[in-house]
């Protein structure tokens, strides 16, 4: 990092399907007192804008600062031009900010959004990407999810999820579906929003991309899900225990699995393992992050990526007497897990 993380912008990534709620969402954030200024980009294509009486988009203008200093832009050209323009008007004082959020379109993959973050230095040295959250819209859910793959991409890329208009439905089938949500993605926490009353510490600074963060696997995960993990290493049956029968009927392409060990792992070893997979697989990755035990430092290694892209950090040491061990999860489309976790075995040391 060539300046320090306090000077860089925080930005979130606000996705969802369609009609899920996220303008709710936006409009109450914006409008809330908070003190904030939040600079809101609209990645839109002309389907679902926010309300006029929020952003008057057929201005010849195309940011436009509204009168609680939060600023207003529809992306009509590319996302990396508006954040760059954003980040030059902001260092000239013209603007006033303290943070970005996009909304996506509810068909969009998050993805590449996500990746204009890794891949660019000059938006790299501005901003720094915080996290993506994902509204899932309980009355639409299982039909979105069982016919739109976006839609469990979405999900998969996900942070933190918002299940909205939870009240429009029955307790059982809110609680069915926050189950194959958690399947697709262990790493979310989630939350019942409200008409889109949502605290603003669920929504801001949740560091969901910060490399020196602790490993955010919903520690109810790996015991609500022991049946499943009792056969992580158990590779001949894998694939059919996944999916207790109780609850499941969907087998959904966007799928998560943990891999777990107590050796050490060989950096270089592990390091051209996951290079090839990425080369392979990363189109299909989507979010694949982890605390890893290596060998020949004190530290554990913290690491994540994006689709191909992948970066590490080293974390806090390890501490006297605590038990050293890597946990990694993948959540992907369609991952051949069982050559991801023979893999990661064939490269401890």
């Amino acid at each position: 990092m060539s300046n320090d993380q306090k000077g860089l912008i925080p930005v979130t990534i606000l996705t969802g399907f369609l009609g899920s709620g996220k303008t709710t969402l936006l409009k109450r954030v914006l409008t809330e007192a908070h003190g904030q200024k939040i600079a809101v980009i609209e990645n839109e294509f002309g389907q679902e804008d926010i309300d006029t009486d929020i952003l008057v988009a057929d201005t010849e203008e195309q940011i436009i600062q509204m009168n609680n200093g939060c600023v207003c832009c529809t992306i009509r050209e590319d996302l990396r031009t508006t954040l760059s323009d954003l980040a030059g008007k902001r260092r000239k004082g013209e603007l006033k900010f303290d943070r970005v959020v996009i909304e996506t379109t509810g068909v969009a993959d998050p993805g590449p959004v996500a990746q204009t973050f890794f891949m660019d230095d000059e938006i790299a040295e501005s901003y720094l990407l915080d996290s993506i959250l994902t509204l899932v819209d309980a009355v639409h859910a299982d039909e979105q999810l069982n016919t739109r793959q976006e839609a469990r991409r979405q999900v998969g890329f996900a942070d933190q999820i918002f299940i909205s208009k939870a009240d429009l439905v029955d307790a059982a089938k809110v609680d069915a579906l926050a189950h194959r949500l958690k399947h697709m993605n262990p790493r979310a926490p989630q939350q019942v929003a409200h008409f889109g009353e949502v605290p603003l510490a669920k929504i801001f600074d949740l560091r969901g991309f910060n490399l020196n963060a602790k490993l955010e696997i919903d520690p109810d995960f790996l015991n609500a899900d022991a049946h499943d993990q009792d056969h992580d290493h158990d590779h001949e049956h894998g694939e059919h225990c996944n999916h207790p029968h109780h609850h499941h009927v969907h087998d959904d392409d966007v799928k998560s699995f943990v891999f777990k060990s107590e050796r050490p792992f060989n950096p270089a070893k592990l390091e051209d393992f996951l290079g090839a997979i990425v080369q392979v697989y990363g189109p299909k990755m989507l979010r694949y992050k982890g605390v890893l035990y290596m060998k020949g430092t004190d530290k554990r290694v913290i690491f994540q990526g994006v689709h191909q892209l992948m970066g590490s950090d080293l974390g806090p040491k390890w501490m006297p007497g605590e038990k050293k061990a890597s946990k990694m999860v993948f959540i992907g489309i369609d991952l051949p897990k069982e050559i991801l976790l023979q893999g990661m075995e064939g490269c401890l040391a």
